[in-house]
């Protein structure tokens, strides 16, 4: 059976994101045209579809690290901040971007809360697993593990 697991991240993520964009479950919210991504970043991010992109991103980590937190997802995607002359310091990234994908996301029935964080629902597992082996048909090389 094929997993998450199995599949380039690069491919996975986007299909997920073209599944979130085509369905009513995860929505964009109206304050995502407006923000940074984090304080490290200097401006908004240039993809106007970026929220399913990051909802896509959070699910997969959520499926692979699970049980996981906000405070460790914030830190995944930090970077560092340029402070000019002085040298560069880690921040971590939004919060309430991580915190908002995860309310959709459980919203939606793919992540569920429990004691050490959240985790993937059977559903979510089932979908992300679907599109997994969507991938890995198109991959001549891929196909064959």
């Amino acid at each position: 059976m094929t997993t998450v697991f199995d599949v380039p991240a690069d491919l996975l993520i986007k299909k997920v994101a073209e599944e979130f964009k085509n369905n009513d479950k995860i929505n964009s919210p109206a304050w995502s045209n407006f923000v940074k991504t984090g304080v490290h970043k200097e401006r908004k991010p240039e993809d106007v579809d970026w929220w399913y992109t990051r909802c896509a991103s959070i699910i997969r980590r959520v499926y692979m690290d699970g049980p996981v937190g906000v405070m460790s997802l914030r830190t995944f995607y930090g970077g560092k901040k340029d402070r000019g002359v002085t040298p560069e310091v880690f921040r971590k990234g939004s919060g309430a971007i991580v915190r908002n994908a995860l309310h959709q996301l459980e919203d939606a029935g793919y992540v569920e809360k429990v004691v050490g964080g959240r985790v993937v629902t059977p559903a979510g597992r089932s979908f992300l697993d679907k599109i997994s082996a969507e991938i890995i048909k198109d991959i001549p090389n891929l196909a064959k593990y």
